[in-house]
C-alpha cells in the first residue's frame, strides 16, 4: 500500500493571504499525522510566496514522520536543504510566474545543475527523489544520477477529460514500471484528488504519494485530521 505524504503548502497560503501568523502549518502538520499522515511535504520556493524558512526550521524540530522538502536545483536552496537536513528532498522544477508547479524537473536539459545538487544531497546524506514527467528520457536521467527515487508528475491525468484519462493512466503505468526496474523508489503526486487518485495509487509497487491543495480544500469544510483520514481511506483501499 502507497504510503501519504500531505503537502502543507496551501495552509501557509492562507496565512500569506493576508501576512498574519495563522492558519499555522505547524499545527496542520500535527493534525495530518493524528489523521494517519506517513510524511509531510512541502516546498519552499525561493520567492517563499507560501512556506517561510521558519515553518521549515519548526517543522525539523516538531514533525514525527518523514519530511519531504520539495525545492529548486538553486545552489541557495540546496544551502537550506543542507543545513536543514529533512529525510528526503524532492528536486522540483520552478518558476516565478507559475500558480503551482507545472510538469516535472527537466533533468535531460538541466543535467549538470541536478547532478550538483544531487552529489551535495547525498554527501549530506539525504535521500533524494526527482519530480520528473512519466517520460522514457527522464527516468533514464534520474537513473543515471543514482537517485534513491523518482515522483512521477500526475498533472496530465489528473486534469485530462474522461476521454483521455485512461492514456494518461496507460502512461503512467508504463513509467512506473520503468522505475520499479530500475529499482528506484516509486512516487507520485500533482493534481491528485479524492475523486482521483485511486488508480494511481494502485499502480503497482506505488510507495508514497504526496498531495496536498485537495486535501488543503477539504480540511476547511470538515478538519484537517479527517480529511487526511479519508484520503489515507481511498488510498488504501
Amino acid at each position: 500500500m502507497a504510503t501519504l505524504g500531505v503537502n502543507i503548502d496551501h495552509v501557509a497560503t492562507l496565512r500569506q493571504a493576508r501576512r498574519t501568523i495563522e492558519p499555522d502549518p505547524v499545527w496542520a502538520a500535527a493534525l495530518a499525522e493524528l489523521g494517519g499522515a506517513d510524511a509531510i511535504t512541502v516546498h519552499l520556493r525561493e520567492d517563499r510566496r507560501h512556506i517561510q524558512d521558519r515553518d521549515l526550521d519548526v517543522l525539523r524540530r516538531t514533525v514525527q514522520v518523514k519530511l519531504n522538502l520539495e525545492c529548486a536545483i538553486a545552489p541557495a536552496m540546496i544551502d537550506i536543504a543542507c543545513r536543514v537536513r529533512p529525510d528526503q528532498v524532492t528536486l522540483v522544477p520552478e518558476r516565478r510566474e507559475e500558480v503551482t508547479t507545472e510538469g516535472g524537473l527537466d533533468v535531460v536539459a538541466h543535467r549538470a545543475a541536478t547532478a550538483a545538487a544531487v552529489g551535495r544531497l547525498r554527501e549530506a546524506g539525504i535521500a533524494v527523489s526527482l519530480f520528473i514527467d512519466p517520460c522514457p528520457r527522464q527516468i533514464d536521467a534520474a537513473v543515471d544520477l543514482a537517485v534513491q527515487a523518482a515522483e512521477l508528475h500526475t498533472g496530465v491525468y489528473a486534469n485530462a477529460s474522461d476521454a483521455d484519462r485512461h492514456a494518461a493512466l496507460v502512461e503512467l503505468s508504463r513509467a512506473a514500471a520503468m522505475i520499479r526496474q530500475a529499482k528506484l523508489g516509486l512516487n507520485a503526486g500533482h493534481g491528485l484528488t479524492y475523486r482521483n487518485v485511486v488508480p494511481v495509487a494502485r499502480l503497482e509497487g506505488m510507495e508514497e504519494l504526496n498531495i496536498g491543495h485537495s486535501i488543503v480544500a477539504r480540511a476547511v469544510l470538515v478538519g484537517f485530521t479527517q480529511a487526511v483520514k479519508e484520503m489515507k481511506a481511498l488510498i488504501a483501499g
